[in-house]
């Protein structure tokens, strides 16, 4: 069974997993305006998992006899400067879903919740992914600059996520 502190933490953390996917879909919808469907193509697959570790935390909650509390999202961020601006966002994102991921594993070793410890290293490794993939693709918005050939050999490679 959760304790109070653990389960009103993991609602807040799958609350923030749900606003991920929201800001991943207002991304994808950024890039589909702009016609480069392969990177809507990848913020879209990014905000379908996104969903799916949503959906890990909330069974876990039930698993354990907690209660899910849904809370509101907020509305996402709609335009980007540019398609680099939108990935560092994006990486800026991933930063503050790591630290969050961070502090919880932080409380459930305070509250000597070793169950709760286990099923948050997934998200920690999945984190250090997370974080790696969107920093190459900013890597190669960098090298492209705005060269539309390079831009849509990107947008091309995105497309087969």
């Amino acid at each position: 069974m959760l304790n109070e502190r653990i389960e009103k933490e993991l609602n807040k953390q799958l609350n923030k997993e749900l606003f991920s996917a929201y800001l991943y879909m207002s991304m994808s919808a950024y890039f589909e305006s702009k016609n480069f469907l392969g990177f809507a193509n990848w913020m879209q697959k990014q905000a379908q998992e996104e969903l799916s570790h949503a959906q890990k935390v909330y069974e876990f909650i039930n698993e354990r006899n907690g209660r899910v509390v849904l809370e509101s999202i907020e509305k996402p961020q709609t335009e980007w400067d540019s398609f680099l601006s939108a990935f560092e966002d994006a990486l800026k994102h991933e930063q503050y879903i790591t630290a969050s991921i961070n502090d919880l594993v932080s409380v459930a070793n305070e509250e000597k919740d070793y169950a709760t410890g286990i099923f948050l290293q997934w998200f920690v490794t999945e984190q250090v992914e997370e974080e790696a993939s969107v920093d190459n693709i900013i890597n190669k918005l960098r090298l492209v600059k705005d060269a539309p050939s390079g831009l849509f050999m990107l947008d091309k490679e995105l497309a087969q996520r």
